[in-house]
This record gives structure tokens, sequence and C-alpha cells, in this order.
């Protein structure tokens, strides 16, 4: 649909657009007049907000607005009979439903975009990345998850620079390793502690530290049967909690787990594969036999991320049919499915190998194959593919637009601006990016103390992580509407139920050395109560450090008690004179 429909300009001097709605080609004109007069209805009439608010929250504030129209009397839209509209129904959602609206989105702010960008990722030198400009621009969520990608690639290179003499002397002699694997258990818990203390200090700076949760609406998808909410004295749909509960147990659950099977299954048929090859070369070793060796393991990690591809469009579409009410239960939902599986998907065959096998050498190349495969189809699947076909989808654009002239630093008239941003690929949020840094962290946490260079991959990918997400976000993607965040919500959790399990495979890899093994000759069931022990001493010796080290630096804490105190006195004050009064 090309009508970008220019209502909302009303062309006042300095007028300048934030979000973008775009109708329908075919729309009707009634349809258009009721949508303009709904959104204008006094209870909009807000100042500017200017200079106060950064550019991200006014987009997020309208956003808000336009979600939260809610339709009254009209029983459909304008125009359309087969939109049905009930009191309390959210306006936004029924036209998209029903392709009335195309999309919304706000749009780019060209100055700001490109001294954005400029100190993001166009300079080559090795700096920090502008998390302030990032917050400004994009919002806390965004500027979290970048803060976040920053920080984890520091905390690693400890890690990667005590990896490299591991991998260049001491290949063979596990001795070492059990070193290693006890600096492992510590650095995981450490790291993710004082990264709870840094996303503290940044949503401190950014004000959402201490920003109440607001009352949550219903997320625009969630439909039910109309009824009367007792807390907000409204209506709106509601639907059982019983009928939702028999919904993910009866129907997602069992889903999740034929996934489950499923992906066994490939782990197996990969298993015999890698069987067959082996006896291959082993009868008659010649170069191509020894390339033939790489085929399965190679094979088994492109299949593993087209699953998870597959798998995570299946889980997207499950939470939605289980009808949440809000979109934290819908968000920890999905992010729930996904990881499980995701994380059963990448690991289970590495788990299989170390402690079925016990295959320490097969372990090792097992994981450098899954690792570097799996990198190198997320570096093209991330920067080059979206990089392609921005390209070539702004080749067709300017040929379209004016006959050849130069797009890249002449100033679009609006109209045109706004078309090619309609174009551009929607962000779909931080989701896939934590997934893809949960499964490294794995990877990093879990078995590196058996191949050490691990971390070092790790490092060099989320620094090529950094550029692409930053082009991405800058020049591929619409800009998404900004989402005010204090922390990484329920990815702090997976991290550290990441961690506690590599506890347990890091104190069993210990167990499994040859080293420990030679102190208990005679008695396996001794060996494994020691390391038994040994892991719930840790584990003990993990959550005490999580109690030791506080989430929130002392001098932050001892503002916020300020700010409360002095909200106080000052409602004492009014109190007081209002009873003077």
């Amino acid at each position: 649909g090309d009508t970008m429909q220019p209502a909302a300009v009303s062309g006042e001097p300095g007028f300048e657009p934030l979000v973008v709605l775009e109708l329908a080609s075919d729309i009707k004109e009634e349809a258009v007049v009721w949508l303009l007069s709904r959104i204008r209805d006094p209870q909009q009439n807000g100042g500017d907000g200017d200079s106060f608010l950064s550019m991200a929250e006014c987009q997020h504030i309208i956003k808000h607005e336009l979600d939260t129209l809610r339709a009254r009397e009209e029983t459909h839209v304008p125009g359309y009979p087969q939109a049905k509209l009930y009191p309390g129904k959210s306006i936004i959602r029924r036209l998209q439903s029903k392709r009335i609206l195309i999309q919304m989105f706000p749009l780019h702010h060209k100055e700001e975009l490109k001294r954005l960008s400029f100190s993001w990722y166009q300079k080559v030198r090795l700096s920090l990345q502008p998390l302030d400009s990032i917050r400004h621009y994009y919002g806390e969520g965004q500027a979290l998850y970048f803060g976040f990608l920053e920080y984890f690639t520091f905390a690693l290179v400890p890690m990667a620079l005590i990896g490299v003499p591991y991998y260049l002397f001491d290949w063979e002699d596990y001795d070492k390793y059990v070193i290693f694997a006890v600096f492992n258990l510590v650095w995981c818990t450490v790291i993710l502690e004082l990264w709870k203390r840094r996303s503290a200090s940044l949503a401190y700076q950014w004000g959402t530290l201490s920003r109440k949760q607001a009352f949550e609406e219903p997320r625009p998808g969630f439909h039910g049967v109309l009824g009367f909410n007792p807390v907000t004295g409204r209506e709106e749909p509601l639907y059982s909690n019983a009928k939702r509960q028999l919904r993910i147990y009866l129907v997602s659950l069992p889903f999740v787990l034929l996934c489950l099977y499923l992906s066994l299954y490939v782990m197996m048929v990969y298993f015999l594969l890698e069987g067959w090859v082996l006896s291959i070369h082993d009868e008659n070793p010649t170069f191509w036999t020894g390339v033939l060796l790489f085929i399965p393991s190679v094979a088994y990690a492109v299949v593993i991320e087209a699953m998870n591809l597959i798998y995570r469009y299946a889980a997207e579409f499950l939470t939605e049919w289980e009808n949440h009410r809000l979109e934290s239960s819908y968000q920890n939902h999905l992010v729930l499915k996904v990881l499980v599986y995701n994380f059963f998907n990448c690991f289970a065959s590495l788990f299989y190998i170390a402690f079925v096998m016990q295959d320490m050498v097969l372990l090792r190349q097992s994981l450098a194959t899954l690792l570097i495969t799996s990198q190198i189809l997320n570096q093209f699947m991330e920067a080059f593919l979206p990089y392609w076909l921005q390209r070539r989808r702004n080749k067709k654009m300017v040929r379209k637009v004016q006959g050849r002239r130069v797009l890249e630093d002449k100033a679009l008239p609006l109209a045109e601006q706004v078309r090619l941003e309609a174009d551009m690929s929607t962000y779909l949020g931080t989701f896939d990016d934590y997934l893809e840094l949960f499964l490294l962290f794995g990877y990093v946490s879990l078995f590196s103390c058996v191949y050490p260079l691990a971390a070092v991959l790790v490092v060099l990918n989320n620094i090529t992580e950094v550029y692409s997400d930053a082009f991405k976000m800058c020049h591929v993607f619409k800009r998404p509407f900004a989402d005010p965040a204090a922390n990484i919500g329920v990815w702090q959790l997976a991290f550290e139920a990441m961690s506690v399990i590599a506890v347990v495979t890091n104190c069993a890899l210990i167990g499994m050395s040859p080293q420990v093994r030679a102190y208990f000759p005679h008695s396996e069931t001794q060996l494994i109560l020691w390391t038994v022990a040994v892991e719930h001493g840790l584990l003990a010796l993990k959550f005490i450090l999580t109690f030791l080290i506080p989430d929130v630096p002392k001098h932050i804490q001892i503002k916020l008690a300020r700010i409360e105190f002095e909200s106080l006195e000052a409602l004492k004050k009014k109190v007081c004179l209002f009873v003077l009064g």
C-alpha cells in the first residue's frame, strides 16, 4: 500500500513527524476520518515535550497512546462491517489484524542518526560504545543489550588470555584442565554478579532503576469474553486461567517434548554417520576421507541452526495461542520454551560425548566444529545477508524515487524518507541477540576447559557482533519503538541458570580426568561421592558470593534512599499545608 496518509502533518512550522502509520492503499475515507478523530481526542492535549524528553521517549509515549486507544460505542470500523469492535477492544490491533493498518513505526532522525553511527561504529579505533547516545536514540532496552554485549566481551578477555597458552602448550595434559575448570566456575559467578551492579548503575544514570512497574495493560493480541476488570473498573476481555493452563500443559508441553525427542533422534543419526565416516577413514586413509571426517559435524551444526529457526516460529505461534494477558508473561513463556530447546539442541551431543562416550578428543573436535560453524552461519545471517538485502532494496528504491539522483547525503523530501523507511526490515527486538549470547556463554562456561580456545573465538565473534549489530540498527532496520527497561530482565535468570549447570559439568569433567581418577584406583563410588561433595561445596560458595556482592552499588543505594526520603518529606509538607489551609 502506498498511501502514507500525510494526514497528521499539521502544516505547522517546525513540525517534526515522529511516528508513521501506513494504511492500506484502498482504505475507505470514513475509516481514515474516524481514526484521526479518535487519535486527536482531547485527552491527548499534552504540551510539546521536546526539550525535556528524548526522541525515543516521545515515540514510546505516542505508541502507548495508540496502543491504548480502545473502542467505545462503535460496533465495527466505519466502512468495514467485517472488522468487529466492542467497548474496550484495542483499535490499532483490530486495524492491524484486518490489514487496514499495515504497519506503524517511528521515523529515523537523519542528523542524529548520522552523529550516532559516527561515534558508534564508523571510527575504527577501539573505544567503548556511546551507550548514552544509544539510549537517547533507541531507548534503554536497546542500550542495555549493547552494554551487556560490551561487558561480556571484556569479561571474556581474561579467559581468552589464559586459554591461549593452555592451547599451545598443554594439549593432552588434563592436569592443567582442573585448574582451568576451577577458574571457569569462579569466573561465571563473579561476572554475572558484577554485571548486575553495572546494569544498576546504568539504569540509575538513565532514571529507570527505581521506575515503578506501570500497571500492565492487557497485551494487544489478548482476546477473550468481555468482562469487568475489578482493578481498573473498565470493561476488558477476560480469559480463564484454567483454560490457559490446559493449553500450556496439554498442547505446548507435549509439543516441546516431541521437539526434544526429534532433536535426540537427529543427534543419534549424527553419531551413526560419524561412526561410519571414521570406519571408512580407518580402512583407507586419504586426503579426501580426512575432509569427509568433518562433514557430519558441520552438517549437524547446520541442521541444528535450521531446527532452532523453525522451532522459534512454532514457539512464537504456540505462545501467542496460549493467550497470555500480559506482555511480560508472554515473554517469559516464550523465552522458557526457546531456551530449553536451544540448550538441548546445541549441547545434547556434547553432553553425550563427554559423559556417555567419555571421549575427550571427540569432545574437543565437536565443540570446535559446532562453535565455529554456528559463528560463521550467524555472521552470514546477521551481517552479510541484511546488508546485501538492504543494498538491493536501496537500489530499487533509488530508481523509483528520483531517476538516478544521488541518494546518499542529500536530504530526501519527507515523503520519500517515509517510503524508504517503510520498506526497511522490521527489527524483531533483542530476543535473538540475547539468545545467541546465551549459547556462546554456554559454550564457554560448560566445556571450555576441554577446548581453551573457545573464549578467544567468542571474543572475536563479539567484536564483529558489536559492529554488525550497530550497522543493522542504523541502516538495515526500521527504527524500533523504545522499551524502557531497568535490567536485562528474564535473561539475567537464564545466564545464572547456565552458570549453575556449568558448575555441575565442570565438576564432572574434573572428576573424570585421569589425574583425579588416579587418586581413587579401587572405588568408583568414592570418586562419585567426592565429586558430588565438591560440586555442592562450589555451589554453596557460588550462592555465598551472590549474597556478598550487593546487586546495587553502595553509593547508588544511598542516592535512592535519599530520593525516597526527600519525596516523603515533601509529601509531609504538602499534607501539613493542606491541613492548615
